[in-house]
Parts: structure tokens; sequence; C-alpha cells
């Protein structure tokens, strides 16, 4: 059975993700931290649970080795889990900076390096990764900016490196996305602008899938009306 390993799968977008590509007929290795919210999708048909830190290289390298073990033949990766701090250049600092880092970055990488040679087994794939609009215009927070920009760099990298295996490697660039999370701290009048993550969803399991063939390298903007 083709399945699509999707990080963040606790989170709202994850979760979006989750319930778009099953909506679709594809089974998910939902990867998260260990948490209420993961063992609950664990108890979905469909769903295979992983729990690890994300931002571990040997343990993400421990849980592609579980998913290589499953009856399942990985087609995608979707690497959502990633988080958001604020901070401006007066405000930014070492323990800041470094959490956006191997939050949104490091977990990226180590994802795509675990997933890579499974993907390239079963004759190729797809790997969506989620940078933001902060990384192209506008103003944001410093720290999660820089690793956001770090992540679509990675993306058009990692499309040329492994187009030869087959691999396609794009990403979605959302604006503000209305989260509950998110909600705590956006006035009303963004948060009527914001994206719905079961929005970006349907786009990132359009990437994922062999419908999108013809395309990697791309960074395609989930902006809404944000």
């Amino acid at each position: 059975m083709d399945a699509a390993v999707v990080t963040g799968a606790a989170g709202a977008l994850g979760g979006a993700v989750v319930d778009e590509l099953l909506a679709r007929g594809t089974a998910v290795v939902a990867m998260d931290r260990s948490s209420g919210r993961l063992t609950a999708l664990g108890a979905r048909e469909g769903v295979h649970v992983v729990a690890v830190d994300l931002a571990q290289r040997a343990a993400v390298q421990a849980a592609f080795a579980e998913v290589d073990a499953l009856a399942v033949t990985p087609t995608a990766l979707v690497a959502v889990a990633g988080a958001f701090a604020p901070g401006d250049l007066s405000t930014v600092d070492e323990d800041g900076f470094e959490a956006m880092w191997r939050t949104n970055v490091a977990s990226a990488l180590w994802s795509a390096q675990g997933a890579a040679p499974l993907l390239a087994h079963s004759g190729g794939g797809a790997i969506v990764t989620v940078g933001s609009k902060v990384t192209v215009t506008g103003t944001g927070s410093v720290a999660y900016t820089i690793s956001k920009a770090a992540v679509v760099r990675l993306t058009t990298l990692l499309a040329d490196e492994l187009r030869p295996q087959g691999i396609r490697v794009n990403a979605v660039q959302p604006s503000t996305i209305d989260t509950p999370a998110n909600r705590t701290w956006m006035p009303p009048e963004l948060a009527a602008k914001a994206v719905a993550p079961a929005a970006i969803a349907k786009v990132i399991a359009f990437l994922s899938s062999a419908d999108s063939a013809p395309i990697s390298g791309a960074i395609v903007p989930v902006y809404g009306d944000a």
C-alpha cells in the first residue's frame, strides 16, 4: 500500500494534511512528538504512528528504519513539522534562534535525509516542505523568517539533487494560517484573512501526488487573502 509520511502530524496543519490524504485513499505514517493527539491519530484506519523528536538526526534515522519495516510503500514525505516564535532584531537571542533552527530547518533536513532512500527504492516520489510568505515579502519574526528561508532554499537544493532519483521536491508558502494557536494573538481583521489549514492541505496533497509529476523545485504561494 502506498503511504505518505507526514511530520508534525499532530499539529493543526499536519492534522489537516492527514485528513486530506486519507480522504484521497492514501495511507499515512504520522510522525510527531509523543502526545495524546498523536496517539489518537494512530486509532484511525490507514494511519501508522511513529513518535519521534524530529530535530534529532539519530532519532529520525531510527524512525525511518521503522517506516521501512512497515507493510507500506512510502511515496511521499510531507515535512510539516515546525513552529513560530515572535522576536525582532532587538530581542532575538541565541536560545530563540537555535529553537527555530532546530524545529524548522533541522526537522525538514533530517526528515528528507531519512525519506529519500525509501522514496528512491520505491521508484521515486515527492517531498513537500512548508515555507512562509515572510521569506519573500513583508516583516516578520527574525529567527522564524531566517529559518523558513533556509527551508525554502533546502527545497530548491534538494529538487536538483534528488531529481535523478525520481524524487520531486516542492514547497508551499503560506501566509498566516488559521490555527487555534495563531488565533490567541491574531487581531480579528487578520484572523478573518488567515488561510484555513484544510485549504493548504489540498495543495500539499496535489504536490505529493502523481498528478503533479512535472513539477519540482516550485515554491507555491498559498497566501489566501492574508
